[in-house]
Parts: structure tokens; sequence; C-alpha cells
């Protein structure tokens, strides 16, 4: 071969494998920018803490029966006028302690003041008439015996002595009434408590049964529960609750006190009646929730903040392959694990699957999670 022949075979193989470098090199950097632009397009992973992931497991709860309702005082009076009147004071206004029998208010008792003046009057009267009446009777029955005087006219005088008494007796009636209305003007508390509600103020005048002010025991707090026939069927008396009430952080234990042996009319609910453990946060009218511990079993169960029902049928959040997905729910009964609520899943969760827990919020479905190697505790321990 000739030399320039030589020359220019090297020469193309020398742009060859230039060319060659150059494309792999434009190659290689096209892949790198498609493979940012892919992983920008896709959002990352939200990074999951450990408590916001729940294994679900078969666990023994307290099967229980919901209940809510307002808190009642077990014990309440309302104190309300015995005579009509002005209420000329009255000396305790909300929130004041009051002792049984405590003097709160009075009606003006001037009128029945007088009212006593003059039947005690007319009483003294009755008597100065029986006492004459019998001086007559007993003087007769001398003149009588004497034979100046008939017997007839000893019967007049034993009939006017026995008038003048009957009219004494009633006298004397009409005086314990007035005395009694005078009592009556003074408004006293008939149990010990708070006052809950004034009705009327001083200077108001008021009638007969008006009321006045309503006072409230609170040494005994009650839930006043309606419940179904067929949850009402598991109740028992003595039976252990725990109740959230309004504005209180920690639940309050309660014991089924009462079962009311009627039905309400319309409703068909049943009455039933819970006593709060004593608290001194515990007002009346405060509302509660919470359940009555009927019976215990063994069943897959999560917690109840980790079933979702903004959707027409429950959902728990189901985490499977990095994603988020909503996962429908059959729930059975409610019940607790200590003081955590939990409710059964009778379907639509397997045991051993994981899901988001309340606290972890409500994620869009198809959200990207990263879950810690430490996550996955049991439902059971929240």
């Amino acid at each position: 071969m000739s030399k320039p022949l030589l020359r220019w075979g090297v020469g193309l193989l020398v742009l060859a494998l230039v060319a060659g470098g150059l494309y792999k090199r434009a190659a290689t950097k096209k892949a790198a920018a498609a493979a940012a632009a892919t992983a920008a397009s896709q959002p990352s992973a939200l990074e999951l803490a450990p408590d916001d992931v729940l294994v679900a497991r078969s666990q023994s709860f307290n099967r229980g029966v919901p209940v809510s309702g307002g808190l009642k005082a077990a014990r309440s009076a309302v104190v309300k006028a015995r005579v009509a009147g002005e209420l000329a004071t009255l000396t305790v206004r909300e929130g004041d302690a009051v002792r049984e029998g405590q003097v709160i208010g009075r009606i003006d008792e001037r009128e029945y003041r007088m009212r006593l003046e003059q039947a005690q009057q007319q009483a003294a009267s009755a008597q100065a008439q029986l006492d004459i009446a019998q001086r007559t009777l007993s003087n007769n029955r001398a003149l009588v015996d004497q034979g100046f005087i008939s017997k007839n006219a000893l019967d007049t005088s034993d009939s006017n002595t026995q008038a003048a008494r009957a009219n004494l007796q009633a006298a004397k009636t009409a005086a314990d009434l007035a005395r009694k209305s005078l009592d009556d003007a003074v408004l006293r508390a008939p149990i010990a408590g708070f006052v809950s509600q004034r009705f009327a103020q001083a200077g108001e005048r008021v009638s007969i049964d008006g009321r006045v002010v309503e006072i409230v025991d609170l040494s005994r707090i009650e839930l006043e529960a309606a419940l179904t026939p067929q949850d009402v069927a598991e109740v028992r008396t003595g039976m252990h609750a725990s109740l959230q009430v309004d504005g209180l952080a920690q639940p309050v234990d309660a014991t089924v006190a009462r079962i009311n042996p009627s039905a309400q009319a319309g409703t068909r609910a049943v009455l039933v009646y819970l006593a709060l453990k004593r608290h001194p946060a515990l007002r009346q009218g405060l509302f509660a929730r919470g359940r009555i511990d009927v019976a215990s079993q063994r069943a897959l169960a999560v917690p109840q903040g980790a079933v979702r029902n903004d959707q027409a049928r429950p959902y728990v959040l189901l985490l499977k392959d990095g994603q988020v997905l909503r996962r429908p729910v059959t729930l059975g009964r409610g019940g607790t694990v200590g003081r955590d609520a939990v409710v059964e899943v009778t379907s639509g969760l397997a045991e051993g699957e994981r899901i988001l827990a309340g606290s972890a919020g409500l994620l869009p479905e198809g959200t990207r999670v990263a879950v810690p190697a430490s996550a996955g505790a049991s439902a059971a321990s929240r």
C-alpha cells in the first residue's frame, strides 16, 4: 500500500473514533437530562413518623355500648314563693354556694305580719268569750241545783260554752295559718349546693309557686343516656363506663346507676343513668360521650381515630408499595383498650396490614410516603 493511502486510512480512523466519542458523550448527557426531568416530575416521598404507622392485629378489648347526653345533677331544687308579694331581698346570685336551710331571700312581710296580729287578737277575743261562757255555765249549774233556773237555761249555757270553744279553736287555727304565711315569706335553701339560675330580682312581685332560684347539688353528677332496646339488653347496673366530657382532657369514670323500667313513647328508647366519679370541673349541662363496657372480646380492631368518616362509607388509609391507598372497611362493635377507644373491623382489612394512625392527618390517595424502619407498632398500642 502506498504511503498516501495509508495516511488517508489513519486519518479516517481517527475521525471515526472522535465522532464516536462525541456521539456517546451527547447520548450520556441526554439520558442524564431525561432522568433528571423524570425525577423532577415525580413528588418526593413524605417522611412518616414512627407513631403515624399502625399494624392491624387481633387484640382483646372491652366491647362497649355508646352513650352520649347532657350531664345533670342528681339532686336539684327550685325555690318557689309560697306566698304572693314583693320580693324584698334576694341575697344569692348564680354560682353562690348555699347551705341547707340557709335564708336566701324574703318576701315583703308587712301584710302577713298584720294578718298574724289580727288573727292573734281574734283568738284572744275568742278566749275571753269562752271564759265568760264557762263562768256562766258554772253559775247556772249552781242555780239549777238550787231550783232558781230551769234545765233548759242550763242547756243553753252549755251550748254557748261549746260554741265559744269552737270559735276559739277556729281563731287559733287562723292565727297558725297567718303565722305560717309569715314564715313562708322567708325563702330558705331546701338543699345544699350552688345557685344555678335566678328567675326573679329583688323588687319584683312574685306569685304563689313563682320560681325564684334553682339550686343544684354538684356532689353527684349523672349522665342521662337514651339507648336502643338492642343496646340496653346488654347493660346492667354496676357496669363501668368511660366518658369524655367537654372541656376535660382526661376521660371520667362512671358507673351505671339505674335503668328506667319503661321505654320512651314514640322512640322506644330506654333511659339509662350513669353516675360519674366526682370531679371538680363537672358542671350540669356539659355534654359527654363514651361507652359502657359490657363484655370483653378478641377481634381485629383499630383505634377509633384511624377510621375516616368523611366519605359515604368508613375507610382506613392503607400503606402499600410506598403509597397511601383508601381501603373501605366494615365496622363492628366499638370498645376500649385501657382508656383508648377502638373499633372492630369485620371486613376490608387483613391482619398485619399497615395503616395510617389518626395523628398522620388526612393524606390524599396516591401520596408517596417513606415508612421509617422503626415504624409498625401494633394497632393495640394506640
